[in-house]
């Protein structure tokens, strides 16, 4: 299974990156990717850009080097609602919306019910395309209720390469049973590398081989296949 695009990526936008759109491009070139998108955080986390950020976002070029750039957001969930901190109205004016829990953002919740709740209703949300680290142990859910609910909603749910390895201490476990489950209904999936510097853009390893091992397809992955991601995101060429 080869990754073609890297739909998790930070820019110094984000405040704790270290890399500008260019030099992400840049090396997704370097790669081989067809794509990446910049999904800086919210602005509900401290340090992330003001919304505005994201209002500008046309000023991006389709393609830098070659590379497609997909204009994301990676939002923060802000309470037991299920709101993000970007209006609608803005959400539908990007490309790729992902979204998840982020401590620091208003939301703290640890009842595994409620985080549930929650999610099952940011997912119900047709902008979200995808669910960021959900194997995050500081937010504990049920992970068969969600897998099911990637199904019925065409949410992908995110195996998140920086869990298995750098960041989230405590997610491997939890990544593994999400891939199981993924497996076994059926369930729409992307890797992401989650970069914060250029040179971690395309790392897939570990995710890789934890979907291998959990008998994922390769149709499962919205992100191992070109025409099937443009369709899934409903986007031109």
């Amino acid at each position: 299974m080869k990754i073609i695009a890297d739909l998790h990526t930070h820019t110094i936008a984000s405040g704790h990156a270290y890399s500008t759109i260019n030099e992400l491009a840049s090396a997704a070139s370097q790669l081989g990717l067809k794509a990446i998108a910049t999904t800086d955080h919210g602005p509900a986390l401290p340090g992330g850009p003001h919304r505005y950020h994201f209002c500008a976002m046309r000023f991006i070029p389709r393609y830098i080097g070659g590379v497609r750039i997909f204009r994301g957001v990676e939002a923060n969930i802000l309470d037991a609602k299920g709101t993000l901190d970007l209006e609608q109205e803005l959400l539908e004016q990007l490309e790729f919306v992902m979204a998840g829990f982020h401590e620091n953002c208003g939301y703290c919740g640890k009842d595994v019910d409620g985080n549930t709740e929650i999610l099952l209703k940011v997912m119900a949300n047709p902008r979200v395309k995808c669910i960021s680290h959900p194997g995050n142990p500081i937010f504990p859910i049920h992970y068969e209720t969600i897998v099911k609910a990637a199904v019925d909603t065409g949410t992908a749910l995110e195996i998140n390469n920086s869990s298995l390895s750098l960041s989230r201490i405590g997610s491997i476990g939890n990544c593994t049973e999400v891939a199981r489950l993924c497996a076994k209904h059926g369930a729409p999936i992307m890797l992401g590398s989650d970069a914060h510097i250029a040179q971690g853009v395309g790392v897939f390893d570990d995710a890789l081989r934890l979907v291998t091992e959990a008998g994922i397809s390769e149709e499962q992955v919205m992100n191992a296949d070109y025409p099937r991601l443009l369709s899934f995101l409903g986007l031109p060429e």
